[in-house]
This record gives structure tokens, C-alpha cells and sequence, in this order.
């Protein structure tokens, strides 16, 4: 529900607005369509990781290191300034993907993410909050809408969350990389999570905060979407943890978020979409960090949850009930992406006939033959229409034979990083060998091994 609120508002900005390179990052070919290479599932794997980590790589705008919010092939300097707070999270998390996988060096790795942290750490806060969009030349706010033009508390958990893989990757590195592990501890306990409990100090977090508008927006931050890691964040904090029932009075509404018909499949509501769940994101982007393998509480099993999910977007791609050409268990995956009319949240429930490649490829944990089978399709059979020198395209249309050569860094993140998860659990480990990571589950009445 929430990015479908955001994709309107994303539509408007977009309207408004109308490279960093490295030879260090191995080349990665792209095979035309009618004659892509063979390659075994690992070859496969490793190029489209070392393809869409180009997209943090050389496209990070140079000043500040940060992930652009979009890439189009067909006009390269759209919005070249504009960097993502929360897409730069998973930026970091590609990065370090990117020093595992050996498609960069590790004091490469290091540089870019110390030049990442040294520009954040100087940059505009709101209680510790950062904003959803910077200036990525200036420091100074872009705001997402008029209204929003302080603190975002959901962008900046996507970046925590990466900002602490970085930490616990480099905690025990040289002298150098230890201290920029210390250097993100600070900048984690700055956070005020408490703070964005709205005016009244409710029990539930409010997105976003302006230093001029203050609580207008007023958008109170419910589930199920995709902000468990939010809540799970402002729990876990050192400095300004929540209490235990702003989780479950906010995130859990009050135990309404347990879909009470049992003939349903899932066992959470989906916000008008409790038959077949809603955009992908949903069960990604909280979990690029969180391992939701054993994540469990009182409301779900989180993975179960998620495999099931998944599942029901690829049966409904199947099923094909509104007949769109190409859809098939080679070609599925329904997500919040650029749409034909611009931006859309793709659900079951709101399918417009677009294929996100992100929705099948972050899935891979979750459906890896399902999401194999996808992978395959998309590289063998449609090649360099839907393939760039960045990774996959970010949407794309057989039916209605639209094939737009765009990128969002929100989408690319968690390609490489799920993926990376799925081969080896790696951003997974990092994140849970936080030693703020148990303490907050408990408190927050997960069960926990």
C-alpha cells in the first residue's frame, strides 16, 4: 500500500524534474538475443550480479558516491545529481557482494563505501533521519514532494541496513576499515526512531518529519508491507529504541494484520490484496539483511510467508487471467517498476500486463527453479532487449511490445543482493551478526534459536 501511494506521487516529481568509472570492475558481455552465450547457472548467476553491481558502480554519482535514483540509456543525464537514500542502502550491500564475488578489490570496495559514509555523515539530518532524495553535488534536500522535504524514516532503515552489513564486514579489517566501522556505529545510534513516533508519541511510526511542514503527511507506517525492517531497526536501537508496543500496536495494528478468514493463503493481510499478495517488494526489501528463514512471532512465520508469496505470483502469471501476451512460468514477476503510464505498483490485483525482472530475480531464495526458469528466459530468450551494460532493464511489456532501457536503484539492489543470499547467505550473515539484531527480536516477541 504504501509505494502505491508513493508511485503517484513518484509520477509528479518525475514530471517537476524532467559517470563514476572504474576499469576495476571485471567487463561483463551482453549476447544479442538470437545468440546469447552458454552458460552454466553459476556463469549465469555471476553475470547478471557483476552487471547490476555496474549500476552502483559506474553510474554512482561522483561527488558523493551515493546510488542515482534512475539510469535511462536513452537520456543519460537525466537527474544526474539525484541520489537515493535508501536505494544507496542497497547499493552497499552490492558493493559488498561485489569485494565477495571478486568483481572488485576489497580497498576498491572500501574507498567507494568510505566516500559513501564521509558524505552521508556531513549531509542535512532530521533526527538523525535522512531525507528520501539529496543533491548528490550540494548535500543539500531534493524534496520527494512538496510536503516531504525532511526526514524519511523507511528510506533511511534501507540504509541502516546497509550501513551495517558495512560495519560488521569491516569490524575486524586493518585499522582503516575499523575505524569506518566505528565511524557507522555513531552515525546508526543518531538515529532518532523515537523521535518519528508523531507528535503525540503514539504507538505506531510516522514516515516522515519536515522541519517546515512537521507532521503534515502524517502517513502512520502499518503491515504488512515492505518496513518490518523499520520497526525491527527502531526496536534494536542502542540510543532511541522504541518499546515494544509501538510494533505491536503499529506495524501489527493491534493483531488486525492476521488475515482472519482462514480459506485465505496467506497468512497476513495485504492491503487489499489478500488473495494473492501485493507487489513482490513486499517480500524483499526488509529481508535483503533480515534473515527471514527462521523469522517468526506471534502474527507469522515470516518465511513461510514469503515462499508462499512468491508462489502466488508466479501461479497467477501462469494463469494469465487477463490473457497478456508472454506471460508464462518462463516470464513472470509483478512488482512496484516503471509502468507503460510511467510507474505502477504490479500486483495480481493491479497487473497491466508488465514484467518486472526484479520480482522473480530478488525472489530467488524464495522460488529458486521458478526463479532459475525466469533467469534463463530473460537471457536466453529475450537477450539484449530486456539486458543491459547495467543488468536487467528494469521493466518491459511483450504484449504490448514496450521495452524501455531503464534502470531504477531500487529495483537493481535487490537483484544482486537476494541473489547473493540465495548462493550463499552472505548479507544475511552480516546483518544478523549485529549484536543489537537478538536483543531487538526478543523484545519484540520473535522466537528466537
Amino acid at each position: 500500500m504504501i509505494r502505491f501511494w508513493y508511485s503517484t506521487i513518484y509520477v509528479l516529481v518525475f514530471l517537476l524534474l524532467s559517470g563514476c568509472r572504474s576499469d576495476t570492475i571485471k567487463e561483463v558481455e551482453i549476447a544479442p538475443a538470437h545468440s546469447p552465450q552458454i552458460l552454466t547457472d553459476e556463469e549465469l548467476l555471476d553475470l547478471v550480479q557483476s552487471a547490476t553491481l555496474k549500476y552502483f558502480w559506474d553510474l554512482a554519482e561522483p561527488n558523493s558516491g551515493m546510488a542515482r535514483e534512475r539510469y535511462h540509456e536513452d537520456e543519460p543525464r537525466l537527474d544526474e545529481s539525484l541520489v537515493t537514500t535508501g536505494g544507496t542502502g542497497f547499493g552497499i550491500m552490492a558493493i559488498l557482494v561485489g569485494i565477495k564475488r571478486e568483481f572488485i578489490t576489497r580497498e576498491d570496495g572500501f574507498k567507494r563505501i568510505h566516500k559513501i559514509v564521509q558524505f552521508i555523515d556531513t549531509v542535512p539530518r532530521f533526527h538523525g533521519v535522512w531525507s528520501h532524495w539529496i543533491d548528490g553535488v550540494t548535500g543539500t534536500v531534493a524534496p520527494f514532494s512538496p510536503a516531504d522535504d525532511g526526514g524519511d524514516l523507511v528510506e533511511t532503515s534501507f540504509l541502516i541496513q546497509g550501513l551495517l552489513c558495512a560495519r560488521q564486514f569491516f569490524l575486524e579489517g586493518s585499522e582503516k576499515e575499523k575505524k569506518l566501522s566505528a565511524q557507522i556505529d555513531r552515525i546508526w545510534k543518531e538515529v532518532n526512531w523515537n523521535f518519528y513516533r508523531g507528535a503525540n508519541k503514539e504507538n505506531v511510526l510516522v514516515w516522515h518529519w519536515s522541519p517546515i511542514h512537521k507532521w503534515k503527511i502524517n502517513f502512520k507506517i502499518h503491515g504488512y508491507n515492505e518496513t518490518l525492517i523499520t520497526y525491527l531497526l527502531a526496536a534494536m536501537s542502542p540510543s532511541y529504541p522504541i518499546p515494544a508496543e509501538v510494533y505491536h500496536e503499529g506495524w501489527a495494528d493491534g493483531g488486525a494484520i492476521v488475515e482472519k478468514d482462514p480459506k485465505k493463503p496467506l497468512r497476513l493481510t495485504h492491503q487489499g490484496d489478500e488473495v494473492s499478495g501485493g507487489p513482490l517488494f513486499w517480500a524483499h526489501y526488509s529481508y535483503l539483511g533480515l534473515d527471514p528463514r527462521k523469522l517468526k512471532d506471534q502474527y507469522a512465520d515470516y518465511w513461510t510467508h514469503n515462499v508462499q508469496h512468491a508462489n502466488l505470483n508466479l501461479l497467477h502469471c501462469i494463469d494469465n487471467p487477463k490473457n497478456y501476451q508472454g506471460y508464462s512460468e518462463e516470464c513472470w514477476g509483478l512488482t512496484a517498476s516503471y509502468s507503460i503510464d510511467f510507474y505502477a505498483a504490479h500486483s495480481p490485483k493491479n497487473d497491466l500486463g508488465v514484467i518486472s525482472p526484479t520480482a522473480a530475480l530478488a525472489s530467488f531464495p524464495n522460488t529458486p527453479l521458478a526463479s532459475m526458469k525466469a533467469l534463463r528466459h530473460f537471457y536466453e530468450d529475450l537477450g539484449a532487449k530486456i539486458l543491459g551494460a547495467y543488468g536487467f532493464y528494469d521493466a518491459f511489456s511483450i504484449h504490448f511490445n514496450w521495452y524501455p532501457r531503464r534502470y531504477l536503484a531500487i529495483d537493481q539492489g535487490p537483484i544482486i543482493v537476494m541473489i547473493e543470499n540465495y548462493r550463499s547467505n552472505f548479507l544475511w550473515d552480516l546483518f544478523m551478526s549485529s549484536p543489537e539484531i537478538k536483543p531487538g527480536l526478543e523484545k519484540l516477541g520473535f522466537y528466537v534459536e
